[in-house]
């Protein structure tokens, strides 16, 4: 049977995974270094954490549930306790992007992370429509980057992925370049900007007399249908006037030259290690 360390048990992420791994087929050892966040896994899941000298030995794969700017460094302080062969499985592809894994090459780096239940999934029960984050009733794919190791491992980690983030629709494999485009270029950088941007134009029609149900519910029914025409699930098109009020607007919103501004690799790597390091690049 192969084990598992999980290490940040307790925390928000540790929890999902935990509560997820319950019932696997895999041998699961449970680590936290907070007596709180012990404490929230034992009352959520009724699991107990074990010491982390327990939980490393001859563990099979280790799964980092732990904030990205904490990855490599808590790599680097397990990494010479890991047994050759061991996986190293992280969720977040930002530490392996700036470099931060140490070198050890009979250690396999894998690293996986959620898409989120898609706003197309059609789920149909309440608590799969209701389920944001994906994990707990509603669907979504995940992108695995198998970093460095022997091929085989990629068809292991990517099981418990499909474990830790159940249910899982589809698997995309990917390197861990695309992994930085994916995030935090394309789904923080650009998706959750414009999300903001989004919200910000809501308030802006309030502050102009719109009540808010109102213009919430126009934007996101508007957003629904806009979504559906430019990403093809829908066979409709935009009217005249949506047309030229897009082509109007581009050059007023944004600015020429940002989308390749935004995905150049230096861009993307001087994101990437300002997640790593938030104090360094705050100055």
């Amino acid at each position: 049977m192969t084990k598992i360390a999980l290490l940040g048990a307790g925390g928000k992420m540790g929890v999902r995974l935990a509560s997820n791994l319950k019932g696997s087929p895999f041998d699961v050892c449970h680590v936290e270094a907070s007596e709180a966040a012990r404490k929230r896994l034992k009352d959520e899941t009724g699991i107990s954490c074990v010491d982390l000298d327990s939980a490393l030995e001859s563990a099979d794969v280790i799964v980092l549930a732990v904030p990205d700017r904490l990855i490599g460094e808590i790599t680097r302080s397990i990494i010479d306790r890991l047994r050759p062969g061991a996986a190293v499985i992280a969720l977040d592809a930002a530490a392996p992007h700036c470099g931060q894994m140490p070198k050890r090459q009979d250690v396999t780096y894998f690293i996986t992370h959620p898409c989120h239940p898609s706003i197309f999934g059609g789920e149909t029960s309440p608590e799969a429509q209701q389920d944001y984050f994906g994990g707990v009733a509603a669907k979504q794919a995940i992108v695995c980057c198998l970093m460095q190791g022997p091929e085989e491992h990629y068809a292991l980690c990517e099981e418990i992925a499909r474990t830790i983030f159940k249910p899982v629709n589809r698997s995309h494999r990917v390197t861990l370049e695309n992994m930085a485009v994916l995030e935090p270029a394309l789904s923080e950088t650009v998706g959750a900007t414009l999300c903001q941007a989004l919200k910000d134009a809501a308030d802006e029609a309030v502050r102009r007399g719109v009540p808010s149900e109102a213009a919430f519910d126009f934007l996101l029914g508007h957003l629904k249908i806009e979504l559906s025409i430019i990403f093809g699930f829908y066979p409709g098109r935009f009217s005249d006037g949506a047309i030229m009020a897009i082509k109007a607007a581009t050059p007023r919103i944004f600015r020429d030259g940002w989308l390749e501004n935004v995905f150049d690799p230096k861009s993307i790597a001087e994101s990437t290690r300002a997640i790593v390091f938030p104090r360094a690049e705050q100055g």
